[in-house]
């Protein structure tokens, strides 16, 4: 069997006295994916809002209740929020594939932008709507 004995290597590179600094592709990256799945439980709530409506007036009342309720609402406005920073950080991705922005800096200011973009756009809907 191999000799497993490390001697005195770090566990870990980030061990030897550096560590790891967040970096704004690698958050909004992770930001994209929560917002992603998200995004789930509103589809979830939209389709429970039309299969109660469906069902009769009982049903609709109890999901249409939840749904306008402050809860309800912040999870739709969150969701809209999710949406647009979804989106924007899509269309990153389909930048990236084309082969453009793909250096440091460039994508660090379009993930800064579109974070302040769909902020924007999120307080713009909830006004207009």
């Amino acid at each position: 069997m191999a000799d497993n004995k490390q001697g005195n290597r770090p566990l870990s590179p980030f061990m030897i006295g550096q560590y790891y600094r967040p970096q704004w592709t690698s958050m909004t990256s992770i930001f994209t994916r929560i917002t992603g799945l998200s995004l789930l439980v509103a589809a979830l709530m939209i389709t429970w809002w039309f299969v109660a409506a469906s069902s009769g007036p009982e049903a609709f009342a109890t999901a249409n209740g939840f749904l306008t309720s402050w809860f309800g609402d912040l999870v739709l406005f969150l969701s809209v929020w999710a949406l647009w920073y979804h989106t924007l950080f899509g269309v990153r991705h389909l930048i990236w594939d084309s082969g453009r922005m793909l250096e440091v800096e460039q994508s660090e200011l379009y993930a800064q932008g579109a974070l302040v973009a769909s902020v924007l756009l999120t307080i713009f809907v909830a006004i207009v709507l």
